[in-house]
C-alpha cells in the first residue's frame, strides 16, 4: 500500500523545486511527522528537512499572534466585560462563565468564517427581540436587561479582539482572521513554494489564505479524495472538496487530476456488533490475535470515544510487542484526581463541621491512607462507635501525631473561601506525596503527581494575574476546565508497531488494517450537539457550520480511512439503551447499501461466553474446632435469637455465632429500627423496674405519662448521643418513639380502668438455665432477657415487646414439628415459648400461664397470646401448660441436637423473596 503522503512526495520529487525548499502545511502535527518519515524513506541522498507546519502553526506564523487557550480567553473576556458593563448589571465571575464559554465559541466561528460582526450581531439581537415580543406596552426590567446584553455583543467582541491583538495574543478564530488579513504581507516576505496536503473542511479564513497563495502561484494543494465519492454529487464525504473544485477561481482554468481510485479495490470489511464498550474492547483484542507481526506494523485502532482507551489497553494480547498511542492518557482518570475532587467538595460544602462520610473517604483514599494509618483507623473506629456524624477540624486533628498533622492541615484546615490558601495547601500536600512516592520508587505515581503540580501552578498564576476567582467553587470549575485538556503522553516509537488514535488524529494517515470502534449514532457521527447562542437559521444564512456539516466532516474521515485499507473491522455497541449507546451508525448502513463489487462485507454479532453457574446451596461441614465452639455456645447459653437465626438459615448461624462474624459497626445517621426498639424497651424498664412485685394503679400510670417524654429523650441521648434529633427523619423517629410509649401507657390505663388487676412480677430479667438433653455429653443452657412477667387477674403472663407489627396469626401453632422448621410462620411462637421454658425451668412461677407479644404497631389488638390450634378445627387453647412446654421442649431439644450433631453440616436455606405489594 502506497500512502497518500508518499504519493504526493513522489509527485513533488519530479518537480523543479527541491523538496527541502518547499513549505509543507498539513492538518495536524502528527501528519507532519509522517511526512518527514516518508520523505526520509524515498530520498536517496542527504538534504536539509523542509519546513513543515500544522495549519494552526501556519496561521500563527502569518498572523504574528500567539495562541491562548480557552481558559485565558475567559479571564481576558471578563476583564473586558467588567470595563463595558454598568455596575448594576455586572454579574460575578461564576455566573459569567456559564454563558461566556459559549459566546467565545461563537466569536471563534464568526472570526474563522470572516463574518462582518456588526450586521451579524444586529441580526442576532433582532431575533432575540422578536422572541420576547408581547402585548404589554412597556418592557419589564428583566427583558430590557436581556435585550441590552444582546445589543452589547459587538462592543464585547471588538474590545476583546483589540485587547488581545495589542498583547500579541489571540484565540484560534482571531488568529485565523488576522492571518487572512495579513496573508499578502506574508507573501511579500516569503516567496517559497507552499504545498497543502490532506485538507477537507476548510473554514473561510483557510480558504482565503490558500486561494491567495494559489493566485500568486506560490502554492499547490493536494486533495485526498477518491473518485468514487467525488463523482457522486450526493455523497457527504466529498461535499467540501467538490464545492472547492467547482467554485474556486483557481480551478476555472485548471482540471484537478489528483483523485485516487483506491476505494473500489478489493477490501475485506467486517461489521461487528458487541455489547457495551467492554465488549468492543475485548473483541478488538481477539481481532489483533489474528494479525501477524508484519500486519500489526501497518494497523491502526481508531477509537470513536476516548473512554475506550483503558479497556482497549487492558484487552491487548500479550503478543503486541510495540504500541504507539497518539491520544495520551487523560489526567482526569488518574487516581490523584479523585483525591483533589474529594478535597474540593469538602471545602465547597464546609459549613463549620465536616460530614463523617467525606472525612472517612478522604483518610481512606489510597494516596493518603498509607501515610495516615494506624491513626486514620482509630479515627474511623471512634466515628463509628460514638456515632459522630459531623466532626470539626480540631477534633480530627487531635487524632494524629505532630508529624501527620501537616497532612491533615493541608487537607482539612478551613479556608474561609480563600482561593489562594487552598492552592497553597494543595501544593503542600503534593510535596508531601512526592516524598512518599520517591521513597517507594513509584515512578508512574510521580509522573501523575507532577502533572497535578503543573496544573495547580497554572491555577495559582491565573489567580495572581486575574483576581476573578472569588470562591472555591469558581476555582473548582476552572480546575475541571484545565484538567479536561491535560494528558499524560505515552512513550513509544511514533512510527513502529500498532497505532492507537482518535478519529481526528488519523487525518492524512493511511493503514492497511483499520479497526474503528463505537460506530453508533450520537458518537460517529455525533449528531445534534450545538453549544451556541447562534440559531440554526442564522448559521445557514451566514454559511456557518451546523451539525450537518460536522457530520459530513466525520463522514469524510471515516471513508478516507477505508480508501487504501485492505482489512477493515468496524465495531459498534449493540445495546440500544444506557450509557454510551445508541442505534447502529448510519455509516454502516450506507456502507452496506453502496457496496462495491470488489468489497467483501461480513456481518457478525458477538457476545461474551457466560458459563451457566448452578446456584447450589452452600454447605459447611463441622470440624472439631467448630464443634468446640458450639459446646462453648451451649455452656454460655443459646438465646432465642440465636436459635431462630438457625431456623431461618443455618449458614447465618454459622457465620454469626460459630465464626463470630458480625456486621461492622457503622455510623447510624438515621435511627435504625433496632435502636428504636432498644430506646422504647429501656424507657419502659426504667419506668416499671422499681415497681416489681407491686400492683399498678392509675396513679402510677399517670406519673409514668408525665415522665415518658423525658425517658425517651434520656434514652436517645444514651444510645444516640452524637446525632441531632431535631430535624429530618430522626425527628420523625424520635416522635414515633414518644408516641409508642404514650400509646402503651394509655393502653395500660385502659386495662386498669376496665377493672383489670395488673401486678408486675418481673421486668427485663436476665435468665440462664440448664436444658437437660441426655443424648448430649455436655451441658446445654438457655439464656434470654424476658421483657415482662405480670399477673393479670391472677393469671401469669410472659410478655415480649415488639416495636414492629405482629398479628395474632403469627402466634398460632398447629403442628409442633413445624415450629423449628418454618421461620416465617412460627418464629414469634418459638421465641415466646422459649421465654416460657426459661421461666418454667427456672421454677420462678407455676404453670399454666399465658405468653405472648405486645406489638406497639398493633396495640388495638391488645395482648397477643400464643395459641395452640387443633388441626381441622377452630378450637384454640391459649393456656401454656406443663404438657405444652413438654411438647415444645421436645422439638427444641431436637433442634439443639441438630446444631450439635457433628454429622449434620450447616446447609444454606433457600430464602423466599418477598417482593411486597404495590
Amino acid at each position: 500500500m502506497k500512502s497518500f503522503i508518499r504519493e504526493v512526495l513522489l509527485k513533488l520529487q519530479k518537480s523543479d523545486t527541491p523538496l527541502s525548499e518547499i513549505i509543507f502545511v498539513l492538518p495536524s502535527k502528527r501528519a507532519g511527522s509522517y511526512l518527514l518519515k516518508e520523505l526520509a524513506s524515498i530520498s536517496e541522498r542527504t538534504f536539509f528537512a523542509p519546513v513543515v507546519y500544522s495549519v494552526e502553526e501556519f496561521t500563527e506564523e502569518i498572523s504574528g499572534l500567539q495562541s491562548i487557550d480557552n481558559t485565558i480567553s475567559l479571564f481576558e473576556f471578563y476583564d473586558i466585560y467588567k470595563g463595558l458593563t454598568p455596575k448594576e448589571d455586572l454579574e460575578d465571575f461564576e455566573t459569567f462563565i456559564t454563558w461566556a464559554q459559549s459566546l467565545i465559541q461563537d466569536f471563534n466561528e464568526i472570526d474563522r468564517y470572516l463574518i462582518d460582526h456588526k450586521p451579524f450581531f444586529d441580526y442576532l439581537s433582532g431575533i432575540q427581540d422578536l422572541k420576547h415580543w408581547y402585548l404589554q406596552e412597556e418592557k419589564t426590567e428583566l427583558v430590557k436587561r436581556y435585550l441590552k446584553f444582546w445589543k452589547n455583543l459587538p462592543a464585547y467582541y471588538e474590545a476583546l479582539s483589540a485587547s488581545l491583538i495589542a498583547k500579541g495574543e489571540g484565540y484560534q478564530g482571531l488568529i485565523y482572521r488576522r492571518a487572512s488579513e495579513k496573508v499578502l504581507d506574508y507573501l511579500e516576505e516569503n516567496t517559497k513554494r507552499h504545498v497543502f496536503i490532506g485538507f477537507n473542511a476548510l473554514n473561510t479564513a483557510e480558504q482565503t489564505i490558500i486561494q491567495e497563495l494559489l493566485a500568486k502561484e506560490q502554492a499547490e494543494i493536494f486533495w485526498d479524495m477518491d473518485k468514487t465519492f467525488f463523482n457522486d454529487p450526493f455523497h457527504a464525504a466529498s461535499i467540501f472538496i467538490r464545492d472547492y473544485i467547482n467554485n474556486w477561481d483557481y480551478y476555472k482554468d485548471i482540471n484537478y487530476e489528483g483523485f485516487s481510485e483506491n476505494y473500489s479495490e478489493e477490501k475485506n470489511i467486517e461489521i461487528i456488533g458487541a455489547p457495551k464498550n467492554i465488549g468492543q474492547a475485548k473483541y478488538l483484542g481477539e481481532i489483533l490475535t489474528q494479525l501477524d507481526e508484519e500486519q500489526l506494523q501497518n494497523t491502526a485502532i481508531v477509537l470513536g470515544e476516548e473512554e475506550l482507551l483503558l479497556p482497549v489497553l487492558n484487552s491487548l494480547p500479550d503478543e503486541i510487542g510495540e504500541l504507539n498511542i497518539t491520544m495520551g492518557f487523560p489526567i482526569k482518570n488518574a487516581p490523584f484526581n479523585s483525591l483533589f475532587e474529594n478535597l474540593f467538595q469538602l471545602h465547597i460544602k464546609h459549613t463549620g463541621n465536616y460530614y463523617y462520610k467525606d472525612v472517612i473517604s478522604l483518610i481512606n483514599h489510597p494516596a493518603l491512607n498509607p501515610l495516615l494509618n494506624p491513626y486514620a483507623q482509630s479515627l474511623i473506629t471512634s466515628i463509628n462507635s460514638e456515632n459522630r456524624v459531623y466532626l470539626d477540624f480540631e477534633e480530627i486533628l487531635n487524632f494524629f501525631p505532630e508529624d501527620r498533622k501537616k497532612i491533615i492541615k493541608a487537607c482539612l484546615q478551613p479556608k474561609k473561601d480563600s482561593v489562594g490558601s487552598l492552592i497553597e495547601d494543595f501544593q503542600t500536600l503534593i510535596h508531601i506525596l512526592k516524598d512518599h512516592l520517591k521513597r517507594n520508587e513509584d515512578k508512574i505515581g510521580l509522573e501523575f503527581l507532577y502533572h497535578f503540580h503543573i496544573l495547580f501552578n497554572k491555577l495559582q498564576t491565573l489567580n495572581e494575574k486575574y483576581p476573578h476567582l472569588k470562591t472555591i467553587k469558581s476555582l473548582y470549575n476552572f480546575y475541571k476546565e484545565l484538567l479536561s485538556t491535560e494528558t499524560l503522553d505515552f512513550q513509544g516509537k511514533p512510527f513502529n508497531g500498532l497505532q492507537l488514535m482518535g478519529m481526528l488524529e488519523s487525518r492524512a494517515l493511511d493503514f492497511e488494517n483499520v479497526i474503528i470502534t463505537s460506530l453508533n449514532e450520537g458518537v460517529l457521527p455525533a449528531g445534534k450537539s450545538d453549544n451556541s447562542f447562534i440559531p440554526y437559521d442564522l448559521k445557514k444564512e451566514y454559511k456557518l457550520p451546523t451539525y450537518r456539516e460536522k457530520d459530513a466532516v466525520y463522514t469524510y474521515h471515516f471513508y478516507r480511512l477505508l480508501q487504501r485499507a485492505k482489512n477493515v473491522y468496524l465495531l459498534y455497541n449493540t445495546e440500544a439503551e444506557g450509557l454510551n449507546s445508541g442505534e447502529k451508525s448510519r455509516f454502516l448502513t450506507q456502507l452496506e447499501i453502496e457496496k462495491q463489487p470488489a468489497h467483501t462485507i461480513g456481518k457478525a454479532l458477538v457476545s461474551p461466553k457466560v458459563p451457566q453457574v448452578k446456584n447450589d446451596l452452600k454447605e459447611v461441614k463441622k470440624t472439631p474446632e467448630m464443634l468446640e465452639r458450639i459446646r462453648s455456645l451451649a455452656l454460655s447459653g443459646f438465646s432465642p435469637s440465636a436459635l431462630t437465626t438457625y431456623i431461618r438459615n443455618p449458614l447465618d448461624f454459622y457465620h454469626q455465632y460459630v465464626l463470630g462474624v458480625r456486621d461492622q459497626e457503622e455510623v447510624e445517621e438515621t435511627v435504625a429500627f433496632n435502636t428504636l426498639g432498644t430506646v422504647v424497651h429501656n424507657a419502659l424498664e426504667n419506668l416499671y423496674k422499681e415497681h416489681e412485685g407491686e400492683v399498678i394503679s392509675e396513679g402510677f400510670i399517670q406519673k409514668f405519662i408525665k415522665l415518658a417524654d423525658k425517658q425517651i429523650i434520656d434514652e436517645f441521648s444514651e444510645a444516640y448521643s452524637k446525632l441531632p434529633l431535631e430535624k429530618g427523619k430522626n425527628l420523625l423517629i424520635f416522635e414515633v418513639a414518644k408516641r409508642y410509649l404514650h400509646n402503651f401507657l394509655r393502653f395500660e390505663l385502659t386495662r386498669i380502668k376496665a377493672g383489670e388487676e395488673i401486678q408486675i412480677v418481673q421486668i427485663e430479667k436476665d435468665l440462664k438455665v440448664e436444658l437437660p438433653i441426655p443424648n448430649l455429653s455436655f451441658s446445654v443452657y438457655l439464656r434470654g432477657k424476658v421483657d415482662r412477667v405480670e399477673k393479670s387477674n391472677g393469671i401469669h403472663r410472659i410478655i415480649d415487646y415488639k416495636t414492629g407489627k405482629v398479628e395474632s396469626r403469627n402466634l398460632n401453632v398447629v403442628n409442633w414439628e413445624d415450629i423449628t422448621k418454618d421461620y416465617d410462620n412460627y418464629s414469634k411462637s418459638f421465641q415466646v415459648l422459649t421465654y416460657a421454658s426459661l421461666i418454667a425451668l427456672q421454677k420462678d412461677l407455676k404453670f399454666p400461664a399465658e405468653a405472648g407479644i405486645v406489638s406497639f404497631k398493633n396495640l388495638k389488638s391488645g395482648f397477643l397470646k400464643f395459641e395452640k390450634k387443633e388441626a381441622g378445627s377452630n378450637k384454640k387453647d391459649s393456656m401454656i401448660t406443663e404438657e405444652t412446654l413438654e411438647l415444645f421442649q421436645t422439638e427444641l431439644k431436637k433442634l439443639i441436637m441438630e446444631i450439635c450433631d457433628p454429622e449434620i453440616p450447616f446447609i444454606e436455606k433457600e430464602i423466599k423473596k418477598n417482593y411486597g405489594s404495590f
